[in-house]
Parts: structure tokens; sequence; C-alpha cells
């Protein structure tokens, strides 16, 4: 899984992606540091101030977690920008990957807590999208989706599926973002039993 992230809009600075381990995972989990992350990504370098008008949050909020996404090597200063009241931050990766079936021990413990700060950001991300629909251009409103399907499926199709969709992603991520128009899009991919659907027997849990 990734977080919710797009390509850095510098793209010099951030080539590459990040294989998170259990300290950057800890890091992550919090649903608006992975927002101040994906900003980051999406719209350059940026510092405290424009970040919190940018979320709705104070200042001291986004500084604060602006210097831990720093402390975990997640983000680096800007060089030969700011002053020292105004430090200019930019990502330091295109994206950040974990695969929970790879981890184990203390770092699946930490996948636990990023994976429930990742759905709650996408939540966030969802509601701040939904606000703006009033103001966004009739070409964009023609294309807009927000899908909900309901399959049966087993683990090993939403295996299977995720793959194929995952190859389609980096498809379009190779070839787009030239054409005269192009915007960062938040593509949403969500797969996850209904609620109460899939647990345990009660002897297990």
């Amino acid at each position: 899984m990734t977080d919710p992230s797009a390509p850095s809009a510098d793209a010099d600075s951030s080539a590459r992606d990040i294989e998170l381990d259990t300290a950057a995972l800890r890091v992550l989990a919090h649903p608006l540091r992975l927002n101040v992350l994906s900003l980051l990504r999406e719209r350059g370098p940026s510092t405290a101030g424009r970040i919190a008008g940018e979320l709705g949050i104070n200042p001291g909020a986004a500084s604060y977690h602006l210097r831990r996404l720093a402390a975990g090597g997640l983000i680096v200063e800007e060089p030969g920008r700011g002053t020292g009241r105004e430090r200019w931050w930019r990502s330091a990766h295109r994206q950040s990957i974990h695969d929970p079936a790879a981890a184990s021990g203390a770092e699946r413990e930490a996948g636990l807590g990023y994976t429930h700060a990742v759905a709650l950001a996408a939540a966030d991300r969802l509601r701040r999208s939904a606000q703006e629909l009033p103001r966004i251009p009739g070409e964009w409103l023609d294309v807009i989706t927000y899908s909900d399907f309901l399959l049966r499926l087993t683990p090993a199709d939403v295996h299977r599926m995720r793959a194929e969709i995952f190859e389609v992603i980096e498809r379009y991520r190779a070839d787009g973002g030239e054409s005269e128009g192009a915007v960062p899009v938040a593509l949403q991919l969500q797969a996850f039993p209904v609620p109460g659907t899939a647990r345990p027997p009660a002897g297990d849990e």
C-alpha cells in the first residue's frame, strides 16, 4: 500500500520511493502528518504558514508535524530559500510504500497505526474534495467519480485485482504529467471487507 500521495511537483528532489521501516511507519501514523507530506509532494516546497492555510490548521501544529517528518527523514529543508523565521521544506521521496504482507514483529504492529492513519487521511481528502465541488470547472466535473462497488471476493481475488489496478496506475504515471492542463489528481484505491463480515471466530479474537 502507499500513503495518499502523488509524485512530487519537484521531480528532481523526489525521484526515489521509500520503503517504510518501523521508525518511519510510526512517524506517519498520524493522518494530519500524512496530509502535510502529501501536500509537499503535490505542490512542491512550502512553509509551515502556507501549509497551515491550505489544511486549515494553526502554524504551530504545521511546524510540529514538519519537524516530526524531518526527524524521520521524510522531508528535508529546501536549500537557499527562506529566512531564520520562515523555513521551506520539500519531500525527500516521490511516495512511501508499505507492504503489510512482508512485515513482521514491530514493523507489522507499527503498520497497523500507519494503515489506520492512511484511511483517516483518505477520508479527510475526500471530504475536502466534496467541499470544493461547487468551484470545480465543468470539464473536471464531467470526469470526477466517487464510485462505490460491492463485490464478493476472496483475499486472493483482492490481491490479484490490486496488482492489475496498480499496473494501470503505473502506466499512467509513466505516460502522464506533461499534457497541457494536467494537474495533480488523487486516485484513492480502497478495498476492504464490509465491516463485520471478516472477523475471526469469537474464541480467536
